[in-house]
């Protein structure tokens, strides 16, 4: 069988049953971007701008809504509003760790309710299985989608090895699960997305731990399938539209060099 990273979006669209991960696929191939931005500020109104203006650039908006300050209803119908207008997906960024039932009041309710306009959320499974089950309660009658932190991108992280394979085990059982946080395509027993952070034109890292990767190593070599990026695009004295068009022509060219490798 052919890997699932040597496969074209829009073929892998064609086949997936899931419906996220088929509009996320078409979403891609439309575009032509595998980027993600990381939309880590604080205010509704750095939120909205940097989305209004990344937002032809990208196929995934991932958002820390709990780190708003002035986070209200107004701001979800505002995002719900540019995702339409730029064609991407929304990625709540909130790593859920706790049990089963504690997740599902925190996905569907709360003063945030994710699962009601978060195409895209993800978690831990360091509480086992149940994380999983409890978050598909919420989520997949409201045709949401699922991914685990199979890795992290800091340094000395702990998700690796056995709980690495364990990520992986859980993805493949539960259709809610679309798939990974990871550095690396994981498995070929199902195609489960790929969405990689730690993703810089250039390899460095940060003051705080962060390791970053180029677009090329981790689409063409490591076989992920969308690079996520933050700071890179819109930090201290970057011009974020041409940065987001830096960072997406990167990552689509990555992309189509490693089709032509067939």
């Amino acid at each position: 069988m052919v890997s699932f990273s040597q496969q074209s979006y829009a073929i892998r669209a064609e086949k997936h049953t899931h419906p996220v991960a088929k509009q996320l696929f078409e979403t891609m191939e439309r575009k032509q971007s595998n980027l993600s931005l990381a939309a880590d500020v604080s205010t509704k109104a750095e939120l909205l701008e940097i989305a209004d203006k990344v937002g032809p650039y990208i196929c995934v908006l991932k958002t820390h809504i709990d780190v708003i300050s002035d986070f209200d209803q107004d701001l979800v119908t505002q995002l719900q509003a540019l995702a339409t207008k730029h064609d991407f997906l929304i990625f709540e960024d909130r790593k859920f760790a706790d049990i089963g039932n504690t997740v599902k009041l925190q996905y569907g309710g709360g003063i945030y309710r994710i699962a009601d306009w978060a195409h895209i959320t993800n978690c831990h499974v360091i509480p086992g299985e149940g994380i999983i089950q409890g978050l598909a309660e919420v989520g997949m009658p409201k045709g949401r989608g699922l991914l685990l932190l199979a890795e992290m991108s800091s340094k000395g992280m702990l998700a690796t090895g056995a709980y690495t394979d364990k990520n992986v085990e859980m993805a493949i059982r539960n259709e809610f699960v679309i798939g990974f946080i990871g550095s690396r395509r994981f498995t070929e027993e199902r195609d489960l997305i790929t969405m990689t952070p730690g993703v810089g034109l250039h390899a460095s890292g940060d003051a705080l731990g962060q390791q970053y990767r180029t677009p090329e190593h981790i689409i063409t070599e490591n076989g992920s399938d969308i690079i996520i990026v933050g700071r890179g695009i819109f930090g201290p004295g970057k011009d974020a539209v041409v940065e987001a068009q830096r960072y997406r022509d990167a990552g689509w060219n990555a992309y189509l060099k490693r089709l032509d490798q067939n």
